[in-house]
């Protein structure tokens, strides 16, 4: 809709600088008493403006009314070698910063384990730090946002003061889907509270030896408790509707 309006705005803009043009050209034609060392440059200006206008483009991948892969093919189209490699490279947040998100054309960047803004940092802290980023990303040439990922493995577990549920192997001994899906919902409400909308969780793995470091990320040995428990998935991102379309992402309650 806003895209519409600026459309309607632009063309009403290019009638009233042409019809302006034009009266003033006539104007300039017809009547010679017209103070030769002003009229010109004010013509000037117009001449300008309007060509500014003129050279205004419309990019179909701005647009949220055209299909999906239509945007796609017209971004990716516009882009240079370094601004997708830019895109498809996620940075720690300990090198980040606007600047180099900006100079680099940066896709994402992550907070991993004990990854944090500061000691005991507030979430305001956190909402500032993301926002800050995102103004980088936003400045560049195509202004592509960048995506925040953080690891809410068990719980918002970074943050200070925030809920912190059991792990995995612990949740899994409870046989409790309906519970897991919960801690997924209360999980998902404290990172949206820190800006955050992206966690790399849960770990699905099957562990059949405890002689793997990261045991404690699966729920169980037995696949058929793990895919029960990958309810915990609806609770991070919403329940998918019955109507919505299969083989397609649902993602952000889309």
């Amino acid at each position: 809709m806003q895209l519409l309006r600026f459309a309607v705005k632009s063309e009403i803009s290019f009638l009233l600088l042409n019809s302006c043009a034009a009266f003033s050209i006539f104007y300039f034609v017809h009547h010679r008493k017209v103070e030769m060392g002003r009229f010109p440059v004010f013509l000037m200006g117009l001449v300008v403006i309007w060509a500014a206008l003129a050279e205004a483009e419309y990019m179909i991948y701005k647009d949220a009314a055209k299909p999906l892969n239509s945007r796609i093919k017209d971004l990716v189209s516009r882009m240079t070698l370094e601004e997708k490699i830019g895109q498809m490279t996620q940075i720690e947040r300990g090198v980040a910063s606007a600047e180099v998100i900006k100079d680099y054309f940066i896709g994402s960047v992550l907070s991993g384990g004990g990854s944090v803004p500061s000691k005991q940092a507030s979430a305001e802290t956190w909402i500032n730090m993301v926002n800050g980023f995102q103004k980088g990303a936003l400045s560049t040439r195509l202004g592509i946002p960048m995506i925040y990922g953080i690891d809410a493995v068990h719980g918002h577990n970074n943050v200070y003061k925030a809920t912190i549920f059991p792990h995995n192997i612990g949740l899994g001994a409870t046989r409790d889907p309906e519970l897991v899906k919960r801690i997924g919902a209360a999980t998902a409400l404290e990172v949206r509270a820190t800006g955050i909308p992206y966690v790399f969780a849960p770990c699905i793995a099957v562990c059949r030896d405890p002689r793997w470091g990261r045991c404690y990320e699966s729920y169980s040995e037995d696949p058929k408790l793990v895919q029960a428990m990958t309810e915990i998935v609806p609770g991070l991102q919403g329940d998918i509707p019955a109507t919505s379309s299969k083989g397609v992402p649902f993602v952000g309650g889309k």
